[in-house]
């Protein structure tokens, strides 16, 4: 199940004087990402490089900014993906210390100041939520909401005009037999609106 994290983390690694400052943080795009990397720029005029990686589904990056080509943002986007993350932006400043790593050093440095900031993250597993819209009798308004309860759903709206409408969310995989339940509970009397899926995360 992928995941992503509750907060920044980040770290500092230095390899023959080359100082390597990572931070791994939450991040759904790549306008976001960019931001964060102009904003690293500003911050560290001196630096050599900024190089980043981001995994966001369709908006996922890896930029080298002058390193070798695949020596730094694809090795930390494999650190990404290998610790099976999802909306997370991976940054690392480098200040060359006057020493040439070679390819394999730079991959394993890149790789390694990604790897120990995580060390640090809390993560929490994505959950795809799906938001349901019914309308009920009103005598059955009371059974809806104990059914909701006790399927840990979100109650999102409810409007009471010649039935009582619910709208609600609740993780993916349990809609289904919520759906069923309740069609069960009801004796034919939910009417269900629509089923319009929402990607969100706890």
């Amino acid at each position: 199940m992928p995941q992503t994290i509750l907060a920044p983390v980040d770290h500092e690694l230095v390899i023959k004087k080359s100082r390597f400052l990572a931070c791994v943080q939450p991040m759904p795009d790549r306008a976001g990402a960019q931001k964060i990397v102009a904003s690293l720029r500003a911050a560290h005029p001196g630096a050599a490089h900024v190089c980043w990686a981001l995994l966001a589904g369709g908006q996922s990056a890896a930029v080298d900014d002058g390193e070798p080509s695949g020596t730094a943002g694809r090795p930390m986007l494999d650190v990404l993906r290998h610790q099976d993350l999802e909306g997370v932006l991976a940054t690392v400043v480098r200040y060359f210390g006057g020493v040439k790593l070679g390819a394999g050093g730079l991959v394993r440095a890149y790789t390694d100041s990604v790897a120990q900031a995580l060390l640090g993250a809390h993560k929490v597993a994505i959950v795809r939520l799906r938001q349901l819209s019914c309308q009920v009798p009103y005598p059955l308004e009371g059974l809806l909401r104990r059914e909701l309860d006790l399927a840990g759903a979100t109650l999102d709206a409810v409007s009471h005009l010649d039935a009582v409408g619910f709208t609600f969310s609740l993780p993916q995989d349990k809609a289904d037999a919520l759906v069923a339940r309740l069609n069960e509970a009801g004796n034919g009397r939910v009417v269900w609106l629509g089923e319009p899926d929402l990607p969100a995360q706890h």
